[in-house]
């Protein structure tokens, strides 16, 4: 079996060594990839939100499935141009891909099929927005309607910073612009990814992760600075009752509008006092959730993307998982999130993966002039524990993350703490 995935983040070298490691190995090309897949894939450099140039890869190179990992390239369409040269591809169509690309179309979705979720305005002016907050009062929670890498969300006691955040990204999309205003959600907040072929959904396993840049979230949003699983804190029925109640309602009528929803739809969640009830949906696998989720994952990962890219889930096995405990943490460079340095030299990792139970992931690195490993981007790197708990699964990553050395890095030392020491609680 060949596949192409594609992208350049942890997300996607988190898909790569997932398949790397099964027996037999599939044969694994990355378009463009990063340096730690080039270890297990053949890198293309191919522009990942180019869809007739990652078509022609898929049809020369002769794969049997493509994986589109981010988010851009879905909304691009890459999927779209991928599936009309006769490729099978796991990643959903430009229009479904909608149900993330714009916080307003998932609302509307989510209200035609009852799916539990927090009221919400959509906003086209300062004027509306500064109504809007009033109408539900602090905190305030503000999102940008389109793609924003996973920082275009503000939330708030200030009502005045609120109002900055709107201001800004509607002028940022001109006349286009719009802003998403909603009510404020208690409780711990869970992410659930949901295999789907655009009639079927198959759950994978809970985890939480980590969005502000400091410990005990502290500072701005990031695109997550660490994850963990399982959640042993976690309702027992959680699962069931967002297949139930959310994924499978939402596919269902995604299906009625004529836009199937095939790929993964990321249930964001929170666990309130009034009941579970959506916080996003997004149409990929969540960075930094997908590096622990995949790391106890016992089933072969290409056969389940391939049956949900070829409309044959509801003929595969229950997923099957390790009881293991995995922490991901994430190093990021100087400066993250607001002004990120690169070109910094990274050294440690083969050390840090010599630590029992660890390995490291790629994000935002790449090959300096010498052929040194340098960073490249925000997130640099995810550094994965496993143990028989949390634990030892944090104590496993930590160590890793204290053998890489990048100028400058700085992480969370927090992440999955509160969960070990039993203190996250649903209202």
């Amino acid at each position: 079996m060949k596949i192409l995935v594609v992208g350049t983040g942890a997300r996607e070298h988190a898909i790569v060594h997932a398949l790397a490691s099964e027996e037999p190995a599939p044969e694994l090309h990355a378009a463009p990839g990063n340096p730690g897949m080039a270890v297990q894939a053949t890198l293309h450099p191919v522009d990942a939100e180019d869809g007739r140039a990652v078509a022609a890869l898929a049809r020369r190179l002769g794969v049997d499935l493509v994986v589109v990992g981010p988010e851009a390239p879905l909304v691009a369409g890459v999927a779209d141009a991928v599936r009309e040269a006769g490729v099978p591809c796991f990643g959903p169509s430009a229009e479904a891909a909608r149900l993330e690309g714009s916080k307003a179309f998932a609302k509307d979705v989510m209200a035609a099929a009852t799916v539990p979720t927090a009221m919400a305005h959509v906003c086209t002016t300062v004027d509306q927005v500064a109504d809007a907050l009033d109408a539900f009062g602090p905190p305030y929670v503000v999102k940008d309607d389109g793609l924003a890498a996973g920082k275009g969300v503000v939330v708030t006691p200030d009502r005045e910073a609120a109002l900055e955040h709107a201001r800004g990204a509607l002028e940022l999309r001109g006349d286009d612009g719009r802003v998403v205003v909603e009510e404020y959600l208690d409780g711990p907040e869970v992410s659930l990814f949901c295999l789907s072929d655009g009639a079927t959904v198959v759950p994978m396993v809970p985890a939480q992760d980590f969005k502000r840049v400091g410990d005990d979230d502290a500072g701005p949003n990031t695109g997550g600075m660490g994850a963990y699983t399982p959640l042993d804190w976690a309702p027992s029925g959680l699962v069931t009752e967002v297949v139930d109640r959310i994924a499978q309602p939402t596919v269902a009528e995604m299906a009625r509008r004529g836009t199937p929803f095939s790929g993964v739809l990321y249930v964001g969640l929170a666990l309130t006092s009034r009941g579970t009830r959506v916080v996003e949906f997004n149409a990929r696998f969540g960075d930094p959730e997908i590096q622990a989720v995949l790391a106890r994952l016992r089933t072969p990962l290409s056969g389940v993307l391939l049956a949900a890219a070829t409309g044959r889930l509801d003929g595969i096995e229950p997923l099957h998982w390790s009881d293991e405990s995995v922490v991901n943490v994430v190093v990021a460079s100087q400066g993250y999130p607001e002004s990120p340095r690169k070109g910094d030299v990274i050294a440690g990792i083969a050390d840090a993966e010599a630590t029992d139970g660890v390995h490291v992931l790629h994000a935002g690195t790449a090959a300096g002039d010498d052929g040194t490993l340098v960073s490249a981007g925000g997130r640099v790197l995810s550094v994965v524990g496993r143990g028989a708990d949390l634990a030892a699964a944090r104590a496993a990553s930590y160590a890793g993350v204290a053998k890489i050395a990048l100028a400058g890095s700085h992480h969370r030392s927090d992440i999955a703490l509160k969960a070990e020491r039993g203190e996250v609680t649903v209202p």
